[in-house]
C-alpha cells in the first residue's frame, strides 16, 4: 500500500481524544489557551465547547469527528504547508479536514490572532 494510502487510513481510525491534548499541550505551551483551541475547532467544525467535550469522551475517530461536522464554508481558504503537504492539493477528503486542523492549531500556537486564523 502506497504511503499516502496509509496515511489516509491512519486518520481515518486516529482518536480525536487522542490528538486533542497533543493540540491542547502545543498550543498552551506558546502561550494561548484552551478557549483558543477550541475557538478554532468550533470555527472549523460548528462544534461548540459542549460537543468537543463530548466527542472527546465518546472516543470518537476523525472520520466519524469529521462526519458529524458541518464545515465552515471558508475552510478551503486555508492554504500551506503541513507535515510537508499543501493542504489545498490534498486529495482525500478526511485527510484534507484533518490537515486544514492541524494547520489551524499550527497558526494558533505561532502567534496568528483568532482575527487572521477564523478566515471570514
Amino acid at each position: 500500500m502506497h504511503n499516502i494510502e496509509l496515511q489516509n487510513q491512519r486518520f481515518a481510525t486516529m482518536l480525536f481524544a487522542t490528538v486533542y491534548p497533543l493540540y491542547l499541550n502545543k498550543v498552551v505551551r506558546k502561550g494561548r489557551t484552551q478557549d483558543d483551541l477550541n475557538q478554532v475547532i468550533t470555527w472549523l467544525t460548528g462544534f461548540e465547547t459542549t460537543k468537543i467535550e463530548q466527542l472527546i469522551t465518546e472516543k470518537v475517530t476523525f472520520e466519524t469527528f469529521f462526519k458529524q461536522a458541518n464545515l465552515h464554508p471558508n475552510a478551503s481558504l486555508i492554504t500551506g504547508v503541513i507535515c510537508g503537504y499543501r493542504v489545498e492539493e490534498i486529495s482525500n477528503p478526511l485527510t484534507q479536514k484533518v490537515r486544514y486542523l492541524d494547520k489551524l492549531v499550527d497558526e494558533l500556537a505561532k502567534g496568528r490572532t483568532l482575527d487572521k486564523i477564523l478566515r471570514k
